[in-house]
């Protein structure tokens, strides 16, 4: 089996995985970019029982009532997003692999929020909300 391991800046805070990814997408919700001061953020959907947060325990700000936001206490990294709605999966950053050029993004969700001088040239499918509404 694959196990594959991410950190935030300080190192402190870290996350490993078995397996391979359910899906990787970009999300252009407001949410997400005000969390991560970025126009888009890229997540890995993985199962939630092949995962597990190793060193230092991260920090939890919800977000939103059933919206988890998981973060390095010390560095403040985003680490994770964690939602009443995907019940069986946890969404990693990707930018936060170990290698995060092993994942290849596969849609953009929430793209009716995309900010408009944001042009993805790519031909990935485009959702105006979430892929599975």
């Amino acid at each position: 089996m694959t196990m594959t391991k991410g950190r935030c800046l300080c190192g402190e805070t870290r996350f490993e995985y078995d397996g391979p990814v359910n899906w990787c997408g970009h999300c252009h919700c407001e949410s997400c970019r005000r969390n991560c001061s970025a126009p888009f953020t890229t997540f890995v959907g993985v199962p939630r029982g092949a995962a597990r947060f190793t060193g230092r325990v991260p920090g939890v700000h919800e977000s939103s009532p059933g919206v988890r936001r998981h973060f390095c206490s010390n560095c403040g990294t985003p680490m994770a997003y964690d939602g009443d709605h995907y019940p069986d999966e946890i969404h990693f950053y990707a930018a936060s692999l170990e290698s995060p050029a092993s994942v290849v993004p596969e849609f953009h969700v929430y793209y009716a929020e995309k900010l408009p001088w944001i042009e993805p040239a790519d031909d990935l499918p485009r959702y105006p909300a979430t892929f599975d509404s």
